[in-house]
């Protein structure tokens, strides 16, 4: 990654027999019953979260009120470095949570995270698969256009070390995280260095992987010569 910058006792009625003191049988099961109903009634209902296109455990906490921050959901999911989740994935909020309303909880959750192209056409008619090969060429052609030096190994190297392909991929954890501008995506790369190296065409989102990509090698051309040159953090 880029070096910058959470019983009360039922009451039951008791029966006087010749001077012994007995628990009536129906007494007992009505009662048994009864708090068992108060039981289930103050057991607090499962919150749960969907994780929608663009999140990250950061920005989970912070939106549903989370109280213990990003580290307590990955606690509560049992998620461990580098902290990726991914789009439709249901995660278990930590007790204590506070969703900014149940509508919004529900909206996000409806709503369905359709399952992406096999493949992508661009503008000029080129065709690429919908993963890391597909998006390592289209991003070697866009490079090229824009006279931006790599090849597929350099590239490909890198991804692996950094994300391990995965376009979702954020850091958490390291001192980019702990100033508040965690690196992300293929490539691991921070909003700030993202939006100076951004090549025109290509998304807006750090999270596109051909616009991560195409972003990260730009800044390792103008810092190493090229991302050939890449072979640790960077």
């Amino acid at each position: 990654m880029p070096r910058h910058a959470r019983k009360r006792p039922s009451r039951v009625r008791r029966f006087v027999t010749g001077g012994a003191v007995t628990v009536g049988p129906l007494v007992l099961v009505s009662t048994a019953v009864l708090g068992t109903a108060q039981a289930a009634a103050a057991a607090p209902a499962a919150i749960t979260y969907t994780v929608q296109s663009g999140d990250h455990l950061a920005s989970i906490a912070r939106t549903q009120h989370v109280s213990g921050g990003w580290l307590a959901i990955a606690t509560a999911n049992h998620i461990t470095s580098p902290y990726t989740v991914l789009p439709g994935q249901v995660l278990s909020l930590p007790a204590g949570s506070n969703p900014a309303t149940k509508t919004a909880t529900a909206t996000k959750t409806a709503t369905a995270t359709k399952a992406p192209s096999a493949t992508t056409t661009t503008a000029d008619g080129q065709t690429y698969t919908n993963n890391l090969d597909g998006w390592i060429k289209h991003s070697l052609a866009i490079m090229a256009q824009n006279g931006i030096p790599g090849t597929y190994n350099g590239i490909y190297r890198n991804v692996i070390r950094e994300s391990s392909g995965n376009p979702s991929a954020i850091n958490l954890w390291d001192s980019n995280a702990a100033a508040g501008h965690p690196s992300i995506g293929l490539l691991q790369v921070i909003q700030s260095t993202f939006d100076a190296y951004h090549v025109p065409g290509t998304s807006s989102s750090i999270y596109d992987p051909v616009a991560n990509i195409t972003a990260a090698c730009n800044y390792a051309y103008h810092r190493y010569g090229s991302i050939d040159n890449v072979n640790g953090p960077y």
